[in-house]
């Protein structure tokens, strides 16, 4: 670990942030009023994300449960931006279809060096559990009380009381962050904007034994 003048690097930084994209949003949906909180409903299906470039700021990540349909428990790092842009984003899921066999959706988007033509995401919240990045902090603080974290991408997260209360939760939040070569998987994802400029979509059949996901 290095720090000098308000930032800090960390190789391969595991459960950091990094925007993960609902197939729902790929396809132009906005979440107005979004919440991540311990009674949100998932499908039960983690999904790969890759992104070759991400720079956002206001970071904060606490951690939390989400539940399955049938209440199965799993323990995530919530992670909020309020805003961020995203060079070379893919989202990969796998989805067994019984009869049909597995199938692979692929999303991919913005793989552009122009900052306006790559996706950007207003107010995202993600529950992840794993990640690896080169990633740098400016003005990061570890260790901060929950409650205290600001930000426009929590503000959903209070309305719910979603955020840690009573033992005031551990949490770490930062000015800026940068992340490239990321790899993560993650359990839900969801945002008040995201734009997509160049977005592929496609639908692999695995019969043939090939991988189609992003890593």
């Amino acid at each position: 670990m290095s720090q000098s003048y308000g930032k800090i690097r960390w190789k391969r930084f595991a459960l950091v942030m990094v925007p993960s994209l609902a197939a729902t949003a790929a396809i132009g949906v906005s979440m107005a009023n979004s919440v991540l909180a311990a009674s949100f409903s998932i499908s039960g299906q983690q999904f790969k994300v890759t992104v070759d470039d991400l720079r956002g700021d206001r970071f904060s990540q606490f951690g939390g449960v989400d539940a399955e349909s049938n209440k199965t428990p799993h323990p995530v790092a919530i992670s909020a931006f309020d805003t961020a842009h995203l060079k070379g984003l893919c989202q990969s899921v796998v989805t067994d279809l019984g009869p049909l066999g597995k199938w692979t959706l692929v999303l991919k988007a913005g793989d552009s060096t122009d900052v306006d033509k790559q996706v950007y995401a207003e107010n995202l919240l993600i529950d992840l559990n794993q990640l690896n990045a080169d990633a740098e902090f400016t003005n990061i603080n570890i260790g901060q009380d929950a409650n205290t974290l600001q930000g426009s991408a929590l503000d959903d997260l209070r309305k719910a009381n979603a955020l840690p209360s009573g033992a005031h939760g551990f949490s770490q939040t930062a000015e800026k962050a940068h992340l490239s070569n990321v790899q993560q998987t993650a359990w839900a994802t969801s945002a008040g904007t995201f734009k997509l400029p160049g977005l592929k979509l496609s639908l692999n059949h695995q019969e043939d034994g090939k991988s189609y996901e992003c890593y």
